[in-house]
């Protein structure tokens, strides 16, 4: 079992490493989406957080 975790492991970051090769672009915006996707959750736990203390 353990052998088979390194092997998905090792074919995710070939995977990762060819997309960023082939179109770094793509892979760029990918990154900024997620980025994004987290600086808005974290802003709507604020707000949340906020609303609570008034």
């Amino acid at each position: 079992m353990a052998q088979a975790k390194k092997i998905v492991l090792y074919m995710l970051i070939v995977f990762v490493l060819y997309t960023i090769i082939k179109t770094p672009a793509r892979a760029a915006d990918l990154v900024q989406v997620g980025f994004e996707g987290i600086s808005d959750a974290a802003t709507s736990v604020g707000d949340f957080m906020t609303e609570l203390t008034k």
